[in-house]
C-alpha cells in the first residue's frame, strides 16, 4: 500500500479554463546557487510559463514520477544541467527537472495532430529531433546524437503546473491507474523493458535465470514483473532482508541480501593481499543464486543499474553466452572489468538508455491491460519534491517508485472531477 503524505500545494481547480493558458504557473526549481543537498536544492517559485512552438504540446501536470537523474541535478554533479543549457544558448538560468508524468494536454502547437486539448496522456521522458538523418536513416532514435533527456538534459520538466513536450512525448493514460500511479511507471518500466527485450538475442526466454538488482527500487520493481511475465526466473538483490516479501510479491523466485557479502568495489588487482578475499565473496555470491534456483545455473541476464560497486561481480556470474546490462550508475561511474571473463566465456556488457516510442507504448498498453502494476511506493505533496530526491539520494525512499502530486486535487483521483 503507498504511503501518501497530504494534498498537493495547489490543485487542478486553481487552474483557467481547460485550454487557457496563464502567463505565469508554479515550478519546483533547481538554480545554481543552491546546488548541493536536494532537500535544498529545490525551491517553489513563480516562472513564466514556456510558448509552445510547433509540433510541441503544453501539459498541465496533475501528478510527476520521481527519479534518480534529477539528485543528480540538484547537486550540480556529475553534469551541471545549466551550465550545460547555457553553453548552448539557453538563458533562463534555471532547472525544472521531471522525467515522467501524468496530466491533461492543454494547449497544442501548430502541426499536432496525434493528440487534443484535454486528453488524459503520461509522458515518456526521451525527445530527440525527428530532422536528424540519423534518426530518419537510423534504426532506434535512443542511438541518434540529438537525443536528450527531458526534465533532466532539457529544461521545462514535470516538476510544475505546466510541463512543455513534443508530441510524440504524449501516451495515452492506462485508464485504471491513479493520477499519481499514471505518473511513476513510465521511465522505470520501459528502460526496464529495453533492458530485458531489446538486445537481441539477449533477451529474456522461458526459464532463463535472471538477477536484478535494487530489487525491490523503482527499476527493480518493473524488472520482477517483466521477467516473470516472460517466463523467466527474477532472483532480486536487496540491500535489506525486510524488502524480501515485496520482491516475492512482484514474482521474483527467491531473494539475495546484498548485506550478507562485503566484497563490493572496484576489483582489486590480480596481485594485490585484498584479491583473495574479494574472489571469495564473488564465488560465495554465485552459490546464493544457485540456492536461490535449486541448482548450479547461472544469469542468462544480469539487469544493471548500481555500476561501481556491482559491475565486477555482474559479469562474473553472468552465464557464458550472458549478458550484463546496465542503464545506470548509482553506486558510481568507474568499474574494473576483467576481459579475460569477457572473451574467454563469450559474455555481453551491453549499455541500455531509456526506451524508443514503440517500447514506451509497449509498457503503457501493458498498463492499461492491467498486467503491469505501478508499484507506487510513496507520494508526495508538491513542496516536498525536494525531499523526495533526499530520500532517494540517502537511500531512504520507498520500495517501488515514487511521485509527487502536482495539479491532482489528492492522491487516488483519475479525472479532473474526482
Amino acid at each position: 500500500m503507498s504511503e501518501t503524505t497530504t494534498r498537493s500545494l495547489y490543485d487542478v481547480g486553481d487552474l483557467p479554463p481547460l485550454g487557457t493558458v496563464p502567463r505565469q504557473m508554479y515550478a519546483s526549481v533547481i538554480r545554481p546557487e543552491r546546488y548541493g543537498r536536494p532537500e535544498d536544492a529545490f525551491r517553489t517559485e513563480v516562472v513564466d510559463v514556456p510558448e509552445v512552438p510547433p509540433g510541441f504540446v503544453l501539459v498541465a501536470v496533475m501528478a510527476a514520477g520521481i527519479n534518480y537523474n534529477n539528485v543528480w541535478a540538484a547537486l550540480g554533479h556529475p553534469v551541471d544541467v545549466v551550465a550545460a543549457r547555457g553553453r548552448q544558448g539557453d538563458t533562463t538560468g534555471f532547472h525544472i527537472g521531471g522525467s515522467e508524468a501524468s496530466g491533461i494536454v492543454w494547449k497544442v502547437g501548430d502541426g499536432v495532430k496525434s493528440v487534443s486539448v484535454g486528453e488524459h496522456v503520461v509522458l515518456s521522458g526521451c525527445r530527440w529531433d525527428e530532422d536528424d538523418p540519423e534518426v530518419r536513416l537510423g534504426p532506434d532514435p535512443m542511438l541518434a546524437s540529438s537525443q536528450r533527456v527531458w526534465g533532466y538534459e532539457l529544461n521545462w520538466g514535470s516538476f510544475a503546473q505546466f510541463t512543455l513536450v513534443a508530441e510524440f512525448q504524449c501516451h495515452p493514460k492506462p485508464r485504471r491507474y491513479t493520477w499519481e500511479e499514471a505518473s511513476c511507471f513510465m521511465l522505470s518500466g520501459a528502460t526496464a523493458y529495453r533492458q530485458l527485450t531489446g538486445w537481441h538475442p539477449n533477451t529474456v526466454q522461458p526459464g532463463d535465470p535472471v538477477l536484478v538488482w535494487g530489487g525491490s527500487g523503482g527499476l527493480g520493481s518493473m524488472a520482477i514483473q517483466l521477467v516473470t511475465q516472460l517466463g523467466g526466473r527474477a532472483i532480486a538483490v536487496v540491500s535489506s532482508a525486510d524488502r524480501a516479501e515485496h520482491c516475492k510479491r512482484l514474482g521474483a523466485v527467491g531473494v539475495i541480501d546484498r548485506t550478507r557479502f562485503g566484497h563490493w568495489g572496484r576489483e582489486p588487482s590480480a596481485d594485490s593481499p585484498e584479491r583473495a578475499a574479494w574472489t571469495e565473496g564473488v564465488r560465495a555470491f554465485g552459490r546464493a543464486i544457485w540456492e536461490v534456483l535449486g541448482e548450479r545455473a547461472s544469469p542468462k541476464i544480469v539487469f544493471e543499474h548500481p555500476g561501481g560497486d556491482t559491475l565486477p561481480t555482474s559479469l562474473y556470474v553472468c552465464a557464458p553466452g550472458g549478458m550484463v546490462v546496465v542503464c545506470g550508475a548509482t553506486s558510481g561511474y568507474a568499474a574494473d572489468v576483467d576481459l579475460r571473463i569477457l572473451w574467454m566465456r563469450q559474455k555481453r556488457l551491453q549499455g541500455s538508455h531509456f526506451a524508443n516510442l514503440r517500447q514506451c507504448r509497449a509498457v503503457t498498453t501493458l498498463a492499461d491491460m492491467g498486467q503491469l502494476d505501478p508499484v507506487l511506493g510513496r507520494t508526495y505533496a508538491f513542496e516536498e519534491i525536494g525531499l523526495a530526491h533526499q530520500h532517494m539520494r540517502d537511500g531512504a525512499q520507498a520500495a517501488g517508485n515514487l511521485a509527487a502530486l502536482v495539479g491532482a486535487r489528492e492522491p487516488g483521483s483519475t479525472g479532473m472531477c474526482d
